[in-house]
């Protein structure tokens, strides 16, 4: 059973951190005519399109897609649950789907850090998808760069953001049970 719940936990987290994607990248103001763009608006185009006729944006916040994604980790906790053959309360529901929804959110950001910094060392190797990545964390790590000074030509505030993320994702694994 443990098999099922993480295959279904890999296949809808990597799902909604795709959607989490289209916002950010909505968000950021990213390249729209970049492949990975491409692939991100090709991927939740089919359901995201429908849902924008009926729900309007608020400002620059695309709600339709905010929708999608938390409908999506709705979705996992709502099949593990049927598959364990446990009922599930709505408000505890509600809230580990807001948690599941943070949590994708941090593992994008900390996915990107990370391909961001390996394709720093290979500056010829898709450098399309570094200027999209470099428009998606620069604004985050824009504070951290004016209190960290780069020591001899590095730049450690990568590494301070994946520390601080992989602190609340601790925190938030640690007190979600008290929360429930």
């Amino acid at each position: 059973m443990l098999a099922f719940n993480n295959l279904i936990t890999l296949l809808f987290d990597t799902y909604a951190m795709i959607i989490l994607a289209r916002l950010w990248l909505q968000w950021a103001r990213a390249d729209f005519y970049n492949p990975f763009s491409q692939f991100v608006v090709k991927a939740t185009q089919p359901a995201v399109g429908p849902l924008r006729r009926v729900i309007p944006s608020l400002g620059r916040f695309d709600t339709a897609t905010f929708l999608f994604a938390f409908l999506i980790i709705l979705a996992k906790f709502v099949v593990i649950f049927i598959l364990s053959g446990t009922m599930f309360p709505v408000l505890s529901t509600l809230i580990l789907v807001l948690f599941g929804l943070l949590k994708s959110a941090f593992w994008l950001l900390f996915i990107a850090l990370i391909a961001n910094m390996i394709l720093s060392f290979a500056p010829n190797i898709g450098p399309s998808i570094r200027f999209v990545l470099h428009q998606l964390t620069d604004p985050l790590l824009a504070p951290i760069r004016q209190f960290l000074p780069t020591l001899g030509g590095l730049d450690f505030s990568p590494l301070i953001l994946i520390l601080a993320l992989q602190f609340a994702l601790d925190l938030i694994g640690q007190y979600l049970p008290y929360l429930l």
